[in-house]
């Protein structure tokens, strides 16, 4: 028994946390810089998006990022097998309706949103190439930096 309850707690924290994007309310979040992404399988950027995201988390989370990606994809198996190859720590959350897409006028994957502490949108992008990612981090760090 005792040997059960320590896998369990091993294995909550190594699950990604994931949720439904209909939850997509961010105001818990007031206070912190947040880098909201939009992705989906079949996107060859966000296979690069994906571990620049991880690198920014662990670079600047304790100063407040938190980084949100929201899969598009229709057929959760597709988003899922995707996760399996990346295994992000951040938080993963789901919109196959594409509400949250809507809501933010996705154009193209991926997509991103820097949202200031204050909640306000400050930068959008389209796309993602490595070349872009220090553009994206002298960004992130701008919003960091204010209070």
């Amino acid at each position: 028994m005792r040997m059960r309850l320590i896998l369990m707690s091993i294995c909550l924290v190594v699950f990604v946390p994931v949720h439904a994007a209909s939850s997509l309310d961010l105001t818990s979040l007031r206070g912190r810089v947040v880098y909201l992404d939009f992705w989906a399988s079949w996107c060859g950027p966000c296979r690069q998006s994906f571990p620049w995201m991880e690198i920014m988390k662990s670079t600047y989370e304790v100063e407040g990022l938190e980084i949100v990606a929201v899969n598009l994809d229709k057929n959760r198996a597709d988003a899922d097998k995707f996760l399996k190859q990346f295994h992000p720590t951040f938080d993963v959350r789901f919109d196959p309706t594409g509400e949250a897409a809507e809501l933010y006028k996705v154009q193209g994957m991926p997509s991103s949103v820097l949202i200031d502490r204050h909640g306000v949108m400050r930068f959008t992008h389209v796309g993602f190439r490595p070349a872009d990612g220090a553009i994206y981090e002298a960004q992130l760090r701008e919003l960091l930096a204010e209070k």
